[in-house]
């Protein structure tokens, strides 16, 4: 159904002698991915809240739930991220993000966190290779003033020389500690095999040089350029009735620009690699295999999800995993070489990455390697409809329990309406 043509392998192998002292072993297969047919993807209702979606003049969108709590999420959704930058200015995005709560036209810094902290409220934000959120958890009293600071932050921040600079030196040592994870560091290599030569390779940071190099007017120019009403979302969820939703979206976002500049982005075009990134001084392999996975609204998206319920994860310190009766936990659980592994599936636009990281010896490399297509493979030809059937059943309730409380909720929502 998903994997197929995964061929050579142990040639491969051989050849690049993937075994010793091996510190990041990332592989990605050029594999042929089939059309889901319409009778497996079978619809299941649920006692859910409707969503509801409006445009207003400007092109910016409306999104909500309405669970009649007394606590609401809402956010904005912006569609810019790392894939929207060039050799450039790549990290501008992760920059322009941190500089949100230093201060407004309005309000300081200081004044902002106090206000902030009276209503019970709490602010965040974060950058993803597509997307810039900034998001306030709140009372449902407290929802007009909340996307009023969510707007004033957004359009108002006076971006100081000073901050800037601050925030360099903090994003610097972000860097460091992202350096020192290893799982990060992993995926952003496998990014960077995998969408060679095009924009979804590069990292959301950004190189050193680039955040020791970008100045106020970059800042400008990109909000300029992607804080535009057709590339932003106000989503909402928790106590919140739409229409009112759409009432402060038009107050507070109704002026933006309404013509979207339809920024070009380089299609993410998966290739087959392979990167050997070696330290003699580690025991262990931190690893990924990976084959080209399915855009968000693909109809191979759902399948690909529930073959990554049966393949599940596992720890050796835990002694057992998501879905322990796994084929490839029974396989590695043998080998006392790993330690670890979990199956991922990362979704874009237009393309995706499916497949499994790992840790292990330097000496059981190979075995989970194996271990992995065949996995691959099993599912290909040998699983049974039983297993299908629990993977079905796990995937829904797993769904379920991530969207367990507004946040989650507001964040799957703005997502999807890109």
């Amino acid at each position: 159904m998903m994997w197929s043509e995964i061929t050579s392998l142990d040639l491969f192998l051989n050849e690049h002698n993937l075994i010793y002292s091996v510190m990041f072993m990332l592989i990605t297969f050029k594999c042929q991915r089939y059309t889901a047919s319409s009778a497996a993807a079978k619809t299941m209702a649920l006692n859910l809240p409707e969503t509801h979606i409006t445009t207003i003049s400007n092109g910016f969108r409306v999104a909500s739930e309405d669970s009649r709590i007394p606590t609401a999420t809402v956010g904005i959704w912006i569609d810019a991220g790392s894939r929207y930058e060039n050799d450039q200015n790549n990290g501008v995005a992760h920059f322009l993000e941190h500089m949100a709560f230093k201060g407004t036209r309005k309000r300081s810094q200081t004044e902002l966190e106090l206000e902030v902290e009276n209503m019970g409220a709490h602010l965040n934000a974060y950058t993803s290779r597509e997307q810039t959120v900034y998001y306030a958890k709140c009372f449902s009293q407290d929802l007009e003033q909340s996307v009023e600071i969510l707007a004033d932050i957004l359009r108002n921040s006076q971006l100081r020389g000073a901050e800037i600079e601050r925030e360099r030196s903090v994003i610097l040592r972000e860097m460091q500690e992202v350096e020192q994870n290893l799982q990060e560091v992993v995926f952003d290599h496998l990014h960077a095999g995998a969408f060679r030569g095009t924009s979804l390779a590069r990292t959301i940071l950004g190189p050193i040089e680039n955040i020791n190099s970008i100045q106020r007017h970059d800042l400008v120019k990109y909000i300029e350029e992607h804080y535009r009403g057709p590339r932003m979302v106000l989503a909402g969820a928790g106590g919140i009735e739409h229409s009112y939703l759409v009432e402060l979206g038009r107050k507070y976002f109704g002026d933006l620009k309404g013509i979207d500049n339809d920024l070009y982005i380089e299609p993410g075009k998966f290739v087959a690699s392979y990167q050997d990134i070696r330290d003699e001084g580690m025991a262990m392999v931190f690893g990924a295999l990976a084959v080209e996975g399915a855009s968000w609204t693909h109809p191979d998206n759902i399948p690909l999800m529930v073959a990554n319920t049966l393949i599940g994860q596992w720890d050796r310190t835990h002694g057992v995993g998501v879905n322990a009766p796994s084929r490839l936990a029974q396989s590695l659980g043998l080998n006392t070489h790993v330690q670890s592994f979990q199956a991922f599936n990362t979704c874009y636009k237009d393309t995706g990455l499916v497949g499994i990281y790992f840790v292990c010896e330097q000496s059981g490399a190979k075995h989970v390697v194996d271990a992995i297509t065949q996995q691959w493979m099993d599912l290909c030809e040998s699983i049974t409809e039983e297993e299908v059937e629990r993977g079905k059943r796990s995937l829904l309730t797993n769904m379920l329990l991530m969207l367990d409380g507004s946040t989650p909720i507001c964040e799957d929502i703005g997502r999807s309406e890109f």
